[in-house]
């Protein structure tokens, strides 16, 4: 995750205003574990800024997109794109029932280690998700199952 001060600082260095909506916009994706999409930083932006429209949050996220200041995690859901402040490579743990989605900290080598088929090949990012069923929705099944 990164501070806001950084990216702020950043989009400051690229010649781009630090206006309240996108300082909202930046401060809800770095607390935001969950990988929100769009709408979901939508719904907390008019929460403190009810004037805010879905296009400048659309545009603001894809702006600091393209500029790398956040990343797009894989589209795992019908849900939307998700977004990370977090644009060093790192690896994901995916609920397939609740469709929570969190970093996990894996000790992995490089994927070029992996195979010959990546010779050659130039790596930009890496990301690995894992999918499966989080303790607290295992739990529930478990408890709706002995009902």
């Amino acid at each position: 995750m990164r501070a806001v001060e950084k990216i702020a600082a950043s989009l400051r260095d690229k010649g781009l205003k630090l206006t309240p909506q996108r300082r909202l916009i930046i401060e809800i994706l770095s607390k935001d574990r969950s990988h929100p999409t769009v709408e979901d930083v939508y719904k907390q932006v008019v929460e403190v800024m009810p004037e805010v429209s879905r296009t400048t949050v659309y545009n603001t996220i894809r702006e600091m997109s393209s500029l790398g200041e956040i990343v797009e995690v894989q589209d795992l859901s019908d849900g939307g794109i998700r977004y990370d402040t977090c644009a060093e490579s790192h690896h994901h743990f995916f609920c397939i029932s609740c469709r929570t989605l969190r970093d996990v900290e894996l000790k992995m080598p490089h994927a070029a280690e992996f195979s010959d088929d990546l010779e050659g090949c130039e790596i930009v990012r890496e990301q690995m998700t894992i999918y499966g069923i989080c303790p607290s929705c295992r739990d529930a099944a478990k408890k709706a199952g002995k009902n």
